[in-house]
């Protein structure tokens, strides 16, 4: 193919694997806290699954992010989503057993990775497709090469979660983060955000806010007395 030949192909194709690897940390710390209360053996399944899935899901996703990052309280819509994901992946890990509560948690666990990547995936893949700039072999080649690096962020963000459990607190607070800075980027609140520029760092610090107390509060009533 005469376009592996150009510079500027690996260049682009440079450019989407910086871009990955800088948005695949979000994706690394959610793959992480809703696997790392799997068996070891489930944990790598949901690592491989949910990498693959984010991936796929940002190919697909550039084709139309710019027509959905449009519609007016999708963003909304999707940052009560990730807040919602945030406390869930702060309560804790998941005392049953057994190989159907295992089979369960597993596509739990894939299911919350999905719809996390879904939501945090939106406004990121802009930039990935400019660099692209049309070429969807780039685009596929780039990020299929990055599935890697989000497996080894993972695999890495969990043992440090064992070995340090304020990681999982501050991976939870980063969601929260990210929920509130999707909510305040809606199209809807566009006119209030910018007239009221303390919005930008409010929204996100509201999300942490809120992530944190309602996943500790459930996380506290879900412990025996």
């Amino acid at each position: 193919m005469e376009m592996l030949q150009t510079a500027e192909f690996w260049i682009g194709l440079l450019k989407i694997i910086w871009i990955n690897i800088i948005l695949s940390g979000d994706n690394a710390v959610v793959i992480a806290l809703a696997a790392r209360g799997l068996p070891p053996h489930q944990q790598q399944k949901a690592i491989m699954f949910g990498s693959g899935a984010a991936v796929v899901l940002r190919i697909a996703l550039t084709v139309v992010a710019a027509k959905l990052l449009a519609l007016s309280y999708l963003q909304i819509i999707g940052g009560i989503l990730l807040l919602w994901i945030g406390t869930q992946l702060l309560q804790g890990e998941d005392e049953e057993e057994g190989e159907g509560k295992e089979h369960t948690g597993l596509m739990t666990a894939i299911r919350t990775i999905l719809i996390a990547d879904l939501v945090m995936s939106l406004d990121n893949v802009i930039a990935v497709a400019a660099a692209a700039k049309g070429s969807m072999t780039l685009l596929v080649l780039g990020l299929a090469i990055s599935i890697p690096l989000v497996i080894f962020g993972s695999q890495l963000m969990i043992k440090l979660m064992e070995r340090f459990p304020i990681i999982i607190t501050l991976g939870a607070g980063l969601i929260g983060w990210v929920a509130g800075e999707t909510i305040v980027s809606d199209v809807a609140l566009k006119s209030i955000v910018e007239s009221n520029g303390w919005l930008h760092y409010a929204g996100p610090a509201l999300g942490v806010a809120v992530v944190l107390t309602i996943g500790k509060m459930s996380s506290g009533k879900s412990k025996p007395a």
